[in-house]
């Protein structure tokens, strides 16, 4: 792993697990906003170790779509979409709380295989 590699890895882990941590103290605004960073930050390890472009969010997406059609994994791109709902979350305070730990859930497992693809 590169400099920017590991960085984009342990910046996605800890927002994870701040994520987590919020869920348990039941602030679904910070917890929704850093699962979408867990996520966003993962997509910008496997896209910086690929030689991608990830500046933005429509540069995340051409990642994602492109690690789905790489590997078969449509899962990626769906887990994906429920960051995105958490990211507006974090805005608009509309997701009930089993909805944010469900999504948090399947970032959770989108950060393992993206993990998995980043080496």
């Amino acid at each position: 792993m590169t400099t920017k590699t590991r960085y984009y890895n342990s910046t996605g882990r800890d927002f994870l697990t701040r994520a987590k941590r919020y869920l348990a103290e039941d602030d679904l605004l910070q917890a929704s906003e850093k699962g979408w960073g867990a996520a966003a930050q993962m997509v910008k390890c496997v896209a910086e170790a690929r030689g991608w472009s990830h500046e933005g969010h429509r540069q995340l997406w051409r990642a994602v779509n492109r690690l789905v059609e790489e590997t078969g994994d449509q899962e990626m791109q769906t887990a994906f979409g429920l960051a995105g709902a958490l990211h507006t979350n974090f805005y608009e305070g509309w997701l009930a709380r089993e909805n944010v730990e469900n999504y948090l859930g399947q970032v959770e497992e989108l950060v393992s295989k993206l993990e998995g693809l980043s080496s």
